[in-house]
């Protein structure tokens, strides 16, 4: 299963067999847990009305891994107090959303080029995505 836009650029869903690699690659094995209790907490806080936990699926491009989304919810009403942005997306975007905020956040307290080659890497894919406007404008 795979994510196609617009732009050719597709996320594949990772199979169940490769989880468990996902978030040590993603945030490293120093921030695995940090990441990952932070990205979720970071939905919370972007998705009070809508999100509640669940279950998520990792996506990679190119073999390396890209973001998180949840699976509760087709659709997700973001609402981010830092810079007025209220608007609903797919439960993709909000993955994007929710894991760009998540690198972001954990660069301020830890060095890693892991966080910020991942953060480069989804930006550029966020990009291409057809709700770009939406995820760009949430992130600002």
């Amino acid at each position: 299963m795979s994510t196609t836009h617009s732009t050719a650029l597709a996320a594949s869903l990772v199979p169940d067999h490769r989880r468990a690699e996902f978030l040590p690659n993603l945030f490293g094995l120093n921030l695995l847990l940090i990441g990952e209790h932070t990205l979720y907490g970071l939905m919370e806080w972007l998705s009070p009305e809508d999100y509640g936990g669940g279950f998520w699926d990792f996506y990679e491009f190119d073999g390396r891994p890209l973001f998180l989304a949840p699976t509760s919810k087709p659709r997700y009403r973001i609402i981010c107090r830092t810079n007025d942005y209220t608007g609903e997306v797919t439960a993709e975007a909000a993955g994007i959303i929710a894991t760009l905020f998540t690198f972001s956040h954990l660069s301020f307290k830890y060095e890693s080029n892991r966080l910020a080659d991942g953060y480069g890497r989804l930006f550029g894919f966020a990009a291409g995505h057809p709700e770009a406007s939406e995820i760009f404008q949430a992130i600002d």
